[in-house]
């Protein structure tokens, strides 16, 4: 398989390294300005940075190549390119987060916001730590945890801090510290207990090798798709 890697900063690196002790062959590898021919490539994978996202994902799909984009902050646009997407006939994988493990956790997150739907004695909070390079707060991974709970309770939102505004809100604390590939925690307090669910990176590798299964998982497939079908979650 020909890859295409769209940023080739860290996790583009890793991405590289992942594909090809899998026996792939890297054609592509971008930085944010560079002029490229796309179809020389099997796959895209998006890593860069949200000013460029859109462009790279349109440019993939205009060409019919399958692009997979784990970059965050763009995703004010991603419903055009879900329409491109169906437009062209091609395929699509967006994720917060590749990790096999995060993934399995965002469905943890929702079976528990279920199970605490009812039990307004709770107070639920959630936080990201993160390198200090990444570019957006708070993380695309807590943006979709925070999102499940809304799906399965009567939260209806999420804020940036501390406390929220409203008992409707779900407060989001985001740190950046040196050297922190990723951490989620959710928690649900109380007067007299505390529940926490937490997801711990101990380095990139899960979400390149995420990133690669994907790649190889959408070739020949026509769709948006997300890390749900890649791993077959019901």
């Amino acid at each position: 398989m020909k890859i295409a890697l769209l940023g080739y900063g860290r996790m583009g690196k890793e991405i590289e390294k992942i594909a090809i002790s899998r026996g792939h062959e890297i054609v592509i590898r971008k930085d944010v300005n560079d002029n490229i021919d796309i179809t020389i490539a099997d796959v895209a994978i998006d890593f860069s940075v949200p000013i460029s996202a859109f462009d790279n994902i349109s440019n993939c799909l205009n060409n019919n190549v399958p692009v997979i984009s784990g970059t965050t902050g763009w995703l004010d646009k991603y419903d055009d390119a879900v329409r491109l997407c169906n437009e062209k006939n091609g395929g699509f994988i967006y994720a917060s987060n590749f990790s096999v493990g995060v993934n399995i956790f965002f469905e943890l997150n929702k079976q528990l916001a279920k199970m605490m739907s009812t039990l307004e004695e709770y107070k639920i909070s959630m936080e990201e730590i993160h390198h200090t390079k990444k570019l957006d707060a708070p993380s695309g991974t807590a943006i979709t945890l925070a999102e499940g709970v809304i799906e399965n309770t009567t939260k209806e939102k999420w804020e940036l801090g501390e406390k929220s505004s409203s008992e409707k809100n779900i407060p989001i604390v985001a740190k950046r510290i040196p050297d922190i590939p990723g951490t989620h925690t959710v928690t649900y307090n109380s007067d007299v207990d505390t529940i926490e669910i937490k997801h711990t990176a101990h380095n990139r590798k899960g979400f390149a090798l995420g990133a690669v299964i994907a790649a190889e998982w959408i070739i020949g497939k026509q769709g948006n798709f997300s890390m749900k079908d890649v791993l077959n979650i019901s």
